[in-house]
């Protein structure tokens, strides 16, 4: 596989020969490389831009217009007896494949003995998921999933019922913001060796259980992926 400047340069070329293209003046270029170096903030709207003690307010509304729900967690213990009351509530089977993220491994699973817990991928027979979420966007109640061993995506598509554990702390205004917390985790583009990038290799972003109103404007949930999408907010300090 071609690596490095070189590769994407040859990659760019055939691009552009492709297009008809010429290359871009420099004065363009570079232009737009300061552009991408600088991250500037685009329009954003008042809902996005609310004080920090009404992100976690803005958010819960934004995601029950979507469809989603949400319960609140005092603690980290008990966020398995909220599971369990939500899948007891919706007559959901007691059975989680949960991501094998450092907080839900911690999580006192044993305190709710009926729940049926492995961690790892997804299957397509697992009826329920249980995945954490880098950052949440107030503006549109949109969460960022990061793909990685601790996160497999199939957890985020392919069981039914999709339980989402996230920090009140990673609530935050616009997508801007949460862009800005996975270059701070993950390190600045141009930081980390040739050939690697500071991006997860997926980034998903959800808003409310999979929909689609493509025929005849009917709406249906579950489309294209969990046909349930519950949160539970962990309300730890907003910084």
């Amino acid at each position: 596989m071609e690596q490095g400047a070189d590769a994407r340069a040859r990659i760019l070329g055939r691009i552009r020969r492709g297009l008809r293209r010429d290359a871009l003046p420099d004065s363009i270029a570079a232009g737009l490389l300061d552009r991408l170096k600088a991250h500037p903030r685009n329009l954003v709207p008042e809902r996005g831009r609310t004080p920090r003690e009404r992100r976690i307010e803005t958010f819960v509304a934004e995601l029950e217009k979507e469809y989603g729900t949400v319960a609140r967690a005092a603690s980290e213990a008990e966020i398995p007896c909220l599971i369990a009351e939500y899948l007891a509530q919706r007559n959901l089977p007691a059975e989680l494949r949960v991501a094998p993220d450092p907080l839900l491994e911690r999580l006192p699973w044993s305190d709710r003995p009926m729940l049926r817990v492995a961690f790892g991928r997804a299957e397509p027979t697992d009826p329920v998921s249980v995945t954490p979420c880098f950052a949440a966007v107030a503006e549109t109640g949109t969460m960022l999933m990061l793909s990685g061993p601790d996160h497999p995506t199939t957890l985020n598509i392919l069981p039914d019922t999709h339980i989402v554990v996230l920090r009140a702390s990673r609530i935050v205004g616009g997508y801007e913001d949460a862009f800005d917390l996975i270059r701070a985790d993950r390190g600045a583009a141009g930081s980390t060796p040739i050939g690697t990038t500071f991006m997860p290799r997926n980034v998903m972003m959800i808003t409310g259980p999979s929909r689609s109103a493509d025929i005849e404007q009917t709406l249906e949930l579950g489309a294209h992926g969990p046909r349930q999408l519950h949160v539970i907010l962990l309300e730890d300090e907003v910084p």
